[in-house]
């Protein structure tokens, strides 16, 4: 790097006289922590199961806390299991998922302590800057899914019945593969004002650009959205566009200040 790019890290000179494999061991040492620390936590939520499904099932109800707001009517969404180890699975699955969630703190803080003695002190700033607004970007996607948009998915897809006829039966597996792979998607999405940020430091994108594109990135926050909740309700599809698209206007503020 250039001298230029500010003062380098004291921990670099220690780092220049490690070999190879000094580095590889170190590297394997946090990827030890790592997973230790991840299978602990999800331990830990495996054991406690009646609280943790105590918190993952309760969207499912009108006594959740977004219905209770919302004045919705009493309804109860019913799962069932129909395999063997379905539960078990599930259990297991979710558990972990917790439990990477619970970590990943630690497992950052890891990386980053790894990575940041090559790092001179202005880019060492920058880069605790942009994972800790990656990191609290995701959780405020999570749990905006978690609080407002699964809820609202769920109570669509697990109420609606062509007939009265035909019941709804929805198993557990359904419930928390479209929990997990929401919150998934939802956190990656809240990224964009840190992806924003990054992509204008590098002179990929501007504040100009992005207006300009903003009608476009309106069609295509919509698009994403009906991806994220299959629904047909035109409410459904706001309330998860509405978060999208302030984000979109956020990141062209950031943009415009760092340029």
């Amino acid at each position: 790097m250039s001298k230029g790019l500010g003062k380098a890290n004291p921990l670099q000179q220690d780092r220049e006289v490690m070999t190879f494999w000094d580095h590889l061991d170190e590297l394997r040492s946090v990827i030890i922590r790592s997973l230790v620390i991840t299978v602990l936590a999800g331990a830990v939520a495996f054991c406690l199961k009646e609280q943790l499904f105590a918190v993952v099932l309760a969207p499912r109800t009108s006594d959740f806390i977004t219905f209770r707001l919302m004045g919705v009517e009493p309804f109860s969404i019913h799962l069932m299991n129909t395999g063997l180890t379905e539960q078990f699975m599930v259990h297991l699955k979710t558990a972990m998922y917790v439990g990477v969630l619970v970590a990943s703190p630690y497992i950052i803080f890891l990386l980053f302590r790894f990575v940041s003695p090559a790092l001179y002190d202005n880019e060492r700033k920058y880069a605790t800057a942009l994972v800790t607004s990656g990191y609290l970007m995701f959780m405020l996607g999570t749990l905006l899914n978690y609080f407002l948009i699964f809820p609202l998915t769920v109570k669509f897809l697990g109420t609606y019945q062509v007939s009265e006829d035909v019941a709804n039966m929805l198993t557990l597996q359904s419930y928390m593969d479209t929990l997990i792979m929401m919150s998934l998607v939802m956190g990656i999405v809240f990224e964009l004002p840190v992806v924003s940020w990054l992509l204008g430091k590098m002179g990929l994108i501007n504040a100009s650009m992005m207006k300009t594109w903003r009608k476009h990135a309106i069609v295509a926050i919509l698009i994403v959205s009906a991806i994220i909740t299959p629904t047909t309700d035109a409410f459904t599809l706001f309330i998860v566009a509405l978060p999208i698209w302030l984000l979109y206007e956020v990141s062209i503020l950031i943009v415009r200040n760092n340029e």
